[in-house]
């Protein structure tokens, strides 16, 4: 079956960085983008970036664009995300996902992804 695993987070402080990376494994990577969604508590999950499989076209939330970094390992099935100059209020849960297809359109669209992680912990704060 497919499975996610993220790791990398923890606590770090305003200013500080991460860098998170997601290993999949018993998934087909074709026409497939993969990316990085986070949730914090009382809040809906919501798009932070993702990379389409195949030639590596990055898409990014507003709220993270110039900060964060998204990347790919095609040889291990893996995808990071560098985080720089965090804020406090980038603290959340951040969960992995993958999906078929790479209609731009909606490829920050939550509900069309189709695998998750379990997620992983970033707390930032002084």
């Amino acid at each position: 079956q497919v499975q996610l695993v993220e790791s990398g987070g923890g606590w770090v402080q305003p200013g500080g960085s991460l860098r998170l990376s997601c290993v999949a494994s018993g998934y087909t990577f074709s026409n497939s983008a993969m990316g990085w969604f986070r949730q914090a508590p009382g809040k809906e999950r919501e798009f932070v970036a993702t990379i389409r499989w195949i030639g590596g076209h990055t898409y990014y939330a507003d709220s993270v664009k110039g900060r964060f970094t998204i990347s790919r390992d095609r040889t291990k099935n893996t995808v990071h995300l560098q985080m720089t100059s965090l804020k406090p209020e980038d603290s959340a849960v951040y969960y992995c996902a993958v999906r078929d297809g790479v209609i731009t359109s909606t490829i920050r669209t939550v509900s069309t992804y189709t695998h998750w992680g379990q997620g992983t912990q970033v707390t930032v704060s002084s």
